[in-house]
């Protein structure tokens, strides 16, 4: 393996990925609608040509922001529906969602709480389909009772997981926690630690 060099550091990729990182940190702090390409630019140090160079809009920042757990969402969409019984999808879905949260936690938080973020979602709808489906796959039976619980579960996960008050907490911690509380809601069985 070689040493990393200056040139490495400055590679569109690293300068990309950097510009994420900033934006999605001045998004948690300023919010989405907050946050102008100057502030990115400015944040790190280059042009706003530059900011344009890799991204034209804040709305392809956000996307490109999400885009690793919209993949992973699809991936445990995918899994979910590949299971023979409506527990096993419900069970293989809350596992799943409540792993991407953990591991996704400031991003969590800012598509729940920014305005700004959740219109600028809107204009996607396979996005979109990524909020619906999870809730239809942990709804056992599609009745109004299931529904109500699968919405309960989505919700509190992502509001707990996503809170600052846990954010002191393990990540094996919440995880463990927040998938049994979401098997007790949707009335799953225990699995066994």
């Amino acid at each position: 393996m070689r040493a990393a060099t200056h040139a490495d550091s400055r590679s569109p990729e690293r300068t990309r990925q950097r510009l994420l990182d900033e934006a999605c940190r001045l998004f948690a702090m300023h919010s989405f609608a907050g946050t102008s390409l100057q502030m990115i630019a400015d944040t790190l140090g280059v042009t706003k040509a530059a900011v344009y160079h890799h991204f034209k809009t804040r709305d392809d920042i956000l996307t490109a922001v999400i885009q690793p757990a919209i993949e992973e969402m699809h991936a445990i969409i995918a899994a979910a529906e590949a299971q023979r019984t409506p527990s096993a999808r419900a069970d293989a879905m809350l596992s799943g969602l409540v792993d991407l949260t953990v591991k996704h936690r400031g991003l969590i938080a800012m598509i729940g709480t920014d305005p700004g973020v959740t219109s600028a979602l809107q204009s996607h709808p396979d996005v979109m389909e990524l909020f619906r489906r999870p809730g239809e796959l942990m709804a056992l039976d599609g009745s109004a009772e299931a529904e109500i619980n699968a919405t309960l579960a989505l919700a509190g996960i992502a509001t707990t997981a996503s809170s600052p008050v846990m954010q002191h907490h393990d990540a094996d911690v919440l995880r463990r926690h927040l998938l049994a509380a979401g098997r007790r809601i949707l009335g799953l069985r225990a699995r066994k630690p």
